[in-house]
């Protein structure tokens, strides 16, 4: 009896059909591994954003009314102060005297300055020593969020009526009733988020 084996052309066929499975295959799971990455950064994404958040609601329903003193000792601060363009290096878009966290070391016990401001693409958190604050003394810096294009804030009044920065010379004492905050990250998205102060 004679044996008889695979033909050459049988065998060319079969390597063909191995490897466009091969080649479905490789690309099915290129295609699952790219929507993994996307799933993960978009994750990474939102969550960043509520944490950025949370802590901005944080700080803000723990707004005191405590004015400070400037760097010259004269002049007084504002206890709320909401600017629509910053400044100085060491200015922001919102600032304001925050009540300690009491659960924290002595140093974030008493009443703390802080402010957000958009710098290089990024909300950063600068919180300042003490509340009256000495000579050349600059804020610590903390970035809170990256990937941001444009950082707007509005300001409601008693009377119900939006401002579009908080400045009250008369009385440095005065709050807004609501802060609302609205960011355009650089990926096209805006989100608007509205604070109640206490």
């Amino acid at each position: 009896m004679r044996q008889r084996g695979f033909t050459l052309i049988e065998l060319l066929v079969a390597l063909v059909i191995l490897t466009l499975l091969s080649v479905a295959g490789y690309r099915g799971l290129d295609a699952v591994l790219q929507t993994r990455e996307r799933v993960s950064a978009e994750t990474r994404k939102w969550q960043h954003l509520a944490f950025f958040f949370a802590r901005m609601n944080q700080d803000i329903a723990q707004a005191v009314q405590r004015p400070v003193r400037d760097e010259d000792g004269a002049i007084v601060r504002a206890a709320w102060l909401g600017n629509a363009v910053t400044v100085g290096e060491n200015d922001a878009e919102l600032v304001f005297t925050r009540a300690g966290i009491p659960d924290q070391g002595a140093a974030l016990q008493a009443p703390q300055r802080i402010g957000y401001r958009l710098e290089q693409g990024a909300i950063v958190m600068l919180r300042w020593p003490s509340l009256d604050q000495p000579p050349r003394v600059k804020p610590v810096r903390y970035p809170v969020l990256e990937g941001v294009r444009e950082f707007k804030l509005r300001y409601l009044d008693r009377d119900g009526i939006w401002q579009l920065q908080w400045q009250y010379p008369t009385d440095p004492t005065r709050l807004p009733v609501a802060t609302e905050v609205t960011l355009t990250l650089v990926s096209g998205e805006t989100i608007t988020r509205l604070f109640a102060l206490q």
